[in-house]
């Protein structure tokens, strides 16, 4: 009698790596919904960064907008009014503008 109801029971039992789906189910989900995309933001950030140039305007990630006049390896000095210059970490800048025309 024993014998027969574990025989009933393992045989309406899944198997065990069908145990194992919903967790890859909710790992795929996560992938596709929040890490690619979250990569691909920061694979674009990281263009613009390597291309700035003298001239640009950028917004800082402290939302300072200024126009870039210097560029070295890991800094940039950024001018935020005439004769007021303050150096930033390229992986502070949140945004490039683009070049304005001043009017000075």
């Amino acid at each position: 009698m024993l014998d027969l109801m574990t025989a009933a029971a393992s045989a309406g039992a899944p198997p065990a790596w069908m145990q194992f789906l919903p967790f890859v189910g909710m790992i795929l989900i996560f992938w596709f919904l929040i890490i690619r995309p979250q990569m691909k933001r920061q694979k674009d950030h990281q263009a613009k960064i390597g291309g700035l140039k003298k001239g640009d305007r950028v917004i800082t990630a402290g939302g300072l907008v200024g126009k870039i006049v210097a560029v070295r390896d890991d800094e940039v000095d950024i001018e935020l009014a005439r004769d007021v210059r303050v150096t930033a970490v390229k992986s502070t800048i949140g945004d490039i503008v683009g070049p304005k025309a001043s009017n000075d």
